[in-house]
């Protein structure tokens, strides 16, 4: 069938008129009256009642319009977006996300993004605060979310998870011992994100919440992880930003058969109806890049 009997019959539809039709379509009112006949014909159905004074569109219309009307409109932004997703990347792409997300991840990624697309550059902001995307013109955002996404007008893909894991310093548990239980955790000093009381741990089959003493919080995890070196309490840490430390021996695991929380990274957009060739082509970048690196490998098993 021709598009353009469906886009006729849906501007006069839509308009009310064939002349305010017309003016839609940008062409002839004549055209537009011979294209709802020719489909008209084509289907054996009358789709507008017709008189001197109004148009008014007959049940046939009506269910016709209820069906193809989203199609087409479906039809064209993918025709639109073809040509976009056949050019190469290239321009500026401004990302955020947090300190330690660009360390462990995007700093690996924007090497892979910059060197396979030489037209393109990259700008990324580190900061442990929510960005506003739109309003500050960011392209991407890599955040993690503990339980369900929040409503969001952006447009969210899952790359990845994140293990947390309880980790202490060697002189720390020598002084004080390790826990044998969650429960006793409650006894010890606690170094954590803010606002991280009670803690909840679980294993297969389990979970159980702990109020902890905190004795340190902050919202910045590379200065989490040298307090607890440092000796302060027992905190917790994703396996990536804690591996080299255990490694070292200036960190060892604390309850290793508990997970303390699992955290969804999301790659976000602003929900555009076109999205960048630049940003499409990072974000499948990402997240291959974390299907074949995760960030909670296995590695975080005990």
């Amino acid at each position: 069938m021709d598009l353009n009997l469906v886009r006729a019959f849906i501007a006069v539809h839509d308009t009310g008129s064939f002349s305010n039709a017309a003016a839609r379509l940008g062409v002839p009112r004549s055209t537009v009256s011979r294209a709802v006949a020719a489909l008209e014909e084509s289907l054996g159905l009358l789709l507008f009642h017709r008189t001197t004074r109004k148009v008014s569109p007959t049940t046939a219309s009506a269910a016709l319009y209820d069906r193809v009307a989203p199609s087409l409109a479906a039809l064209e932004l993918s025709l639109a977006d073809l040509p976009e997703r056949e050019k190469a990347p290239s321009g500026l792409l401004r990302v955020t996300t947090t300190v330690d997300l660009g360390a462990a991840v995007l700093a690996e990624a924007v090497t892979r993004f910059t060197t396979r697309y030489p037209s393109t550059q990259v700008e990324v902001h580190l900061t442990n605060k929510l960005v506003d995307l739109a309003a500050e013109g960011f392209d991407l955002a890599l955040r993690v979310f503990v339980g369900p996404l929040r409503d969001s007008p952006l447009i969210a893909r899952k790359v990845g998870t994140i293990n947390l894991r309880l980790y202490a310093s060697p002189a720390y548990v020598a002084r004080r011992g390790a826990p044998r239980t969650p429960e006793e955790l409650a006894s010890y000093d606690w170094v954590g994100f803010v606002g991280t009381s009670p803690v909840y741990l679980t294993q297969p089959g389990s979970r159980t919440a702990v109020d902890v003493r905190t004795r340190v919080a902050s919202d910045d995890m590379s200065f989490l992880r040298e307090v607890l070196k440092q000796g302060a309490g027992i905190g917790t840490l994703p396996s990536f930003a804690a591996d080299a430390d255990v490694a070292a021996g200036t960190l060892v695991r604390v309850l290793p058969q508990w997970v303390v929380t699992t955290g969804t990274v999301y790659l976000m957009h602003p929900g555009r109806k076109h999205v960048p060739r630049k940003v499409t082509a990072f974000r499948d970048l990402l997240a291959e890049m974390l299907r074949q690196r995760p960030l909670s490998a296995a590695t975080d098993e005990p």
